[in-house]
């Protein structure tokens, strides 16, 4: 045992020996350094909700959206022109309504642009309930109701900014007679934003740059939206404009101009027909007062870019955001930028061209 243990030890120090272990020269430490990749992500910048558009101005950016109800009454006489008003060409999207009859009404959203001032601001409806709970407690601007329809509003998800609210927030201004006067300010309503306002949700899906269309689209030059017969501030045409990447609109034959003399665009277009019933309530003038059916599904088509596409939109509760998909079953995305909704009943547009 003592024998192969000093064997053992003997070739350790031979071994020692033969790698330089014996030698009388300072040792000399190799050091290697070991470089690690660091891969970096790159997230994209932040967008506005309501456009799909850089989100240049953070403060906007959390902001609450702000509807204003904006009068659009287009009848004989300086008595009864609500046109031509101030803040729709600001608005990132814009919704027409039927009110009575063919009148029809105007909601301007805004959460990452303002307009000072903007109006003429009019009446609610029931309507704007559907359309607008899904923002997440937007503000709401307006200027009355009659009373079953003000409690209705009142009691809803929407946060009163209205002038029976907040008088002091708005003022007549002489360009129109009363009740087509009435305007207020988006710096001022987004002032009375409660402490725990937050942002709304996005409401379309958006195409990023260079994305194609689906194989549905097709080219379109102009569409003709009719909101019934008779007198009143229908039928719009919407022209495809190269030049400026927009749709313009047109009101009664003639171009939609707001007061700063520029008519009115915009880069999406969505006809959402729905069906309206009778509320039970009748206009001044006797005309029977409808509501909206914005819950269910129905026909839908969508302007963007120079293209149509025919699909479905579908909403399955008051406080669900409305999807609108081809015939495929895929979402319809639209150009980043600001979009108008028309909502006819029916039957209540054409392509023209």
């Amino acid at each position: 045992m003592i024998r192969r243990s000093f064997a053992v030890v003997a070739a350790l120090g031979l071994l020692l020996v033969a790698c330089g272990g014996g030698s009388k020269k300072a040792a000399t430490t190799s050091t290697t350094t070991s470089t690690s990749l660091v891969t970096t992500t790159t997230l994209p910048p932040p967008t506005f909700p309501l456009t799909g558009l850089p989100a240049t101005d953070p403060t906007n950016l959390k902001r609450p959206a702000l509807v204003v109800k904006i009068d659009n009454a287009d009848g004989a006489g300086a008595n009864n022109q609500a046109r031509p008003q101030i803040g729709i060409n600001q608005a990132d999207i814009v919704y027409e309504e039927m009110v009575e009859g063919s009148v029809t009404r105007l909601a301007a959203v805004f959460q990452s642009r303002d307009s000072d001032p903007v109006g003429p601001v009019r009446s609610a409806r029931t309507t704007d309930i559907a359309v607008f709970t899904p923002l997440n407690r937007p503000l709401y601007a307006w200027s009355g109701a009659n009373r079953d329809f003000a409690a209705i509003i009142r009691s809803s998800a929407l946060i009163d900014v209205g002038v029976d609210a907040q008088p002091g927030s708005y003022e007549r201004r002489s360009l129109h007679s009363a009740p087509h006067n009435l305007y207020t300010s988006t710096s001022a309503l987004f002032a009375l934003a409660p402490a725990d306002a937050a942002p709304p949700p996005p409401l379309f899906v958006y195409r990023a740059t260079g994305e194609a269309l689906g194989a549905s689209a097709a080219p379109i030059a102009s569409i003709h939206v009719q909101f019934g017969g008779g007198a009143g501030s229908a039928p719009a045409d919407w022209t495809w404009d190269a030049a400026s990447n927009s749709f313009l609109r047109n009101q009664k034959g003639t171009p939609d101009i707001d007061e700063a003399g520029a008519q009115v665009t915009t880069q999406n277009v969505i006809i959402e027909f729905v069906g309206y019933h009778d509320t039970g309530y009748v206009d001044p003038s006797g005309a029977p007062v409808p509501e909206g059916d914005l819950v269910g599904s129905g026909e839908c088509w969508v302007l963007t870019n120079g293209m149509i596409v025919k699909g479905t939109w579908t909403k399955p509760s008051t406080d669900a955001i409305t999807t609108y998909t081809d015939a495929a079953g895929a979402p319809i995305k639209l150009t980043p930028g600001r979009t108008w909704v028309e909502l006819p009943p029916p039957d209540g547009a054409t392509v023209t061209g």
